[in-house]
């Protein structure tokens, strides 16, 4: 067996190796490995911009903006050629505008505002270059059998996964070591690896003009999608789940300022939430895919809300009195909560994949996307005002108990309403349905979580 053989076998998952598929997932792996910014900025809005957790908080939701619209940057892409490609182009412009966004956090940002723009900027380009790349893999898709299109979309999630693991240590090492403006100049280079490997996508050259029809199209399909009652029941339902208050701010702030940890150890955390994060996959892949949509999302919703509740025994210090020490603590905690997480979120996963009816998969499930997004968006700002009300700043943590106590128990909320979830998973599918492989689910869901959370 050549060279080239093996590679096809064991690391491509039995793709061909072509310059355009190692484009595709150096895009991907470039999703992943912008984690190493992530800390950074956490640090560099609460040491160099003196902001507080609500002001984080809310600015977290606006950098998220850009995936919210995520599906009019593939309306853009197919209707209106950029230098005559369709693809390439825009490969090119969005490494571009990244790299000069980290280089802007790096040198000319000094406001709080001014942050907000490069970070929300940062957050664009990767989220065109996402749209860009998912768009390369359904058309591939749609070429392969059924079979190969699951291992291509599994070796692209695979690099996503590598990207941000490899990060998640070093996020806190190279912070530990150097600046934050530093750690951006480094993270400014990797959105030019996206732009360079664009010349190996093969996009045929079209004439320069704008085609709207196929547009059209598509939004009349998504129009009579969104209309059926078995589509937006669900949709509503998941919204409200996802847009429960978060205290993810709140809580850096009090790991950072009240129990001294560093940005090194806090790199560690990282490390072991995306292994357990891949833990969190791999047992519901192993045990649960099987179980019905409305079981899961109740046992895991009222499971994971539960667990939520042990992060107060760190807010309280409560675990010093049990005689554990706070980074063990810390650690354990986010592991087992980390499992819990990916576990309850697997079901939006798969629920998202198999509303998305025949005609429109890609359109409809980065739709689908958006409105997720958007709750997470809401999650952020309602969160910031309820650390405002409460009177949480960067050094009172008083009330922080409650907060932890409202962010858990409103994601009970929404339950009352599962009877707006198909019973069983399969009910969301019509028998004409080809549901959107779940590894490019994940590759998405991933990329958001890199790039746009930026609060560990």
């Amino acid at each position: 067996m050549n060279l080239r053989a093996a590679l096809k076998e064991t690391v491509f998952y039995g793709q061909d190796p072509t310059p355009e598929l190692i484009a595709i997932l150096m895009v991907y792996f470039v999703q992943g490995i912008l984690g190493l910014a992530r800390l950074a900025v956490s640090f560099f809005l609460k040491d160099d911009l003196g902001l507080t957790p609500a002001q984080v908080a809310a600015m977290m939701g606006i950098a998220s903006l850009p995936w919210v619209i995520k599906p009019v940057f593939g309306f853009i892409s197919d209707s209106l050629p950029i230098w005559g490609y369709r693809r390439r182009s825009y490969l090119v412009l969005s490494g571009g505008l990244g790299c000069l966004a980290w280089i802007g956090m790096a040198t000319i940002v000094h406001s709080a505002l001014a942050a907000t723009i490069a970070i929300a900027l940062s957050s664009l380009s990767v989220a065109v270059s996402d749209v860009i790349v998912d768009s390369l893999v359904v058309e591939r898709v749609r070429q392969e059998s059924q079979s190969d299109a699951g291992s291509l979309q599994s070796l692209c999630w695979s690099a996503t996964a590598v990207g941000g693991i490899i990060t998640a240590y070093f996020s806190g090492w190279l912070l530990a070591h150097m600046s934050t403006r530093q750690v951006f100049l480094i993270t400014a280079t990797f959105p030019l690896i996206v732009s360079a490997v664009a010349v190996l996508i093969a996009d045929p050259k079209v004439k320069a003009q704008l085609n709207l029809d196929s547009t059209k199209h598509q939004i009349q399909q998504l129009k009579q999608a969104i209309t059926q009652k078995r589509i937006w029941l669900p949709v509503a339902f998941l919204f409200l789940w996802q847009a429960t208050p978060s205290s993810e701010s709140a809580f850096f702030f009090f790991t950072t300022n009240d129990l001294g940890f560093d940005p090194e150890f806090l790199g560690r955390v990282r490390l072991v939430t995306s292994l357990a994060a891949l833990l969190g996959i791999w047992v519901f892949q192993r045990f649960l895919k099987a179980v019905a949509v409305r079981r899961i999302f109740l046992w895991s919703t009222l499971i994971s809300a539960a667990l939520g509740m042990t992060t107060l025994l760190l807010v309280t210090h409560t675990n010093r009195t049990l005689g554990i020490d706070d980074q063990w603590f810390s650690l354990g905690d986010s592991l087992i909560l980390t499992v819990m997480g990916q576990i309850a979120y697997m079901p939006v996963l798969v629920l998202a994949a198999r509303l998305c009816p025949p005609g429109v998969e890609a359109t409809m499930f980065a739709l689908l996307m958006s409105v997720s997004n958007l709750a997470g968006i809401l999650s952020h700002e309602s969160g910031a005002l309820i650390m405002h009300g409460l009177g949480i700043t960067e050094t009172n943590f008083q009330q922080l108990w409650l907060l932890v106590v409202i962010a858990n128990l409103s994601t009970l909320l929404p339950l009352p309403l599962l009877h707006w979830l198909p019973q069983d998973s399969e009910d969301a599918v019509s028998e004409e349905s080809s549901p959107v492989p779940l590894e490019v689910i994940l590759a998405d869901s991933l990329a958001v979580e890199l790039v746009t959370d930026q609060t560990p």
